[in-house]
């Protein structure tokens, strides 16, 4: 990524980001260490309570610690990074460590995944309000630099009632940042018809909805996100392109779609014989844009995948892609206008006014 790349310069939004998935490599080795816990896990069966066993016979290299084979295993090094963030100093230590990231590569807004239920799962005895107490404290810090909001995850792995739970009790949070509710997890397994009620209870509380869908499940996961749970954005969306009809209902409702290149990539999501989903999707109409799901487990970060997507569709595309996650934003109309006119601005300096 050249020093005078659009990718290098410009203002960047995190619409698609898991606050956990941020935690750098040497400070997971180091949290796992303390708290005596290993860096993999593997369940004994197949339920959303199972219990866990010790690392695999292979030893794990504590130098490069997110290195994984396939979307399974990186599922349990997530699992990992979870069990090892077992206290709210972690958690701050985490966010601070995430500000520290995302103000060097110029982030100037985010709307971050947390997962209160994954937290609470491996940690029973974590305090969440207070957990969430110590995130804020640190994400606050950004400012005026950065704006952070939170999107805490309703995982759908552990059902229906402990959505609702998560979705009642993140209602009441929304003095720390919390502007609204996700889907995540195994949607395979666990459908969006599931979920209607935690996401109309989240809904009436004035919390916006959104949903990841179309990344391990077809083109139907997208359209029963969108009209059975009402997602005002899709993460990651890509398997949209199996349906056109789905594709124009995303174009016509101007649902945005949170791409991740490299995470798709390296997850499998993407396709072989169609590696850059989102140029497909951006001729089609769909509100694109660009993020880095879970970064450090990816190796990846929001500048580098922008600098990719600069590369691939060339700096006009990266552009628009930007703009649209602005506009997609959950975030006032004033912040908005600000956050364009810093993105004029970066456009502005690569791409002088010809003389007259």
């Amino acid at each position: 990524m050249g020093a005078n790349s659009l990718a290098a310069r410009i203002p960047k939004i995190h619409l698609h980001c898991h606050l956990e998935g941020s935690l750098r490599a040497s400070s997971f080795v180091e949290l796992a260490d303390r708290h005596g816990v290993p860096l993999r896990y593997h369940p004994t069966s197949g339920s959303a309570d199972a219990a866990f066993v010790d690392e695999p016979a292979e030893p794990v290299d504590r130098s490069d610690p997110y290195r994984f084979k396939d979307f399974e295993e990186f599922l349990l090094i997530f699992a990992a990074v979870s069990r090892s963030l077992q206290a709210p100093q972690d958690y701050a230590r985490l966010a601070r460590e995430f500000v520290e990231d995302a103000l060097a590569q110029n982030v100037i807004y985010g709307e971050l995944f947390v997962s209160p239920s994954v937290w609470t799962f491996f940690n029973p005895q974590l305090d969440v309000r207070e957990t969430m107490e110590a995130v804020v404290g640190e994400l606050r810090k950004a400012r005026p630099h950065a704006e952070f909001k939170l999107l805490p995850d309703l995982t759908r792995n552990f059902g229906a009632r402990s959505a609702m739970e998560t979705a009642r009790a993140m209602a009441g949070m929304t003095d720390l940042e919390v502007i609204g509710v996700s889907l995540g997890g195994d949607e395979i397994r666990f459908a969006a018809s599931l979920f209607v009620d935690p996401f109309a209870y989240a809904r009436a509380q004035g919390l916006h909805c959104v949903a990841h869908a179309g990344e391990a499940a077809g083109a139907a996961s997208v359209r029963d996100a969108v009209e059975q749970l009402g997602a005002e954005r899709i993460g990651h969306g890509i398997r949209a392109l199996e349906d056109p009809a789905v594709v124009e209902l995303l174009a016509e409702r101007r649902i945005a779609v949170e791409i991740c290149p490299s995470s798709n990539r390296l997850t499998g999501s993407a396709l072989p014989d169609n590696p850059h989903p989102y140029i497909d999707l951006d001729r089609n109409g769909c509100v694109v844009t660009i993020d880095g799901d879970d970064p450090t487990i990816f190796r990846t970060s929001i500048a580098q995948e922008y600098a990719l997507v600069e590369a691939v569709a060339g700096a006009d595309a990266l552009e628009r892609f930007v703009r649209n996650a602005i506009h997609a934003s959950f975030a006032p109309a004033e912040a908005k206008r600000a956050m364009e006119a810093q993105l004029d601005a970066a456009v502005a300096e690569l791409r002088p006014a010809p003389r007259s």
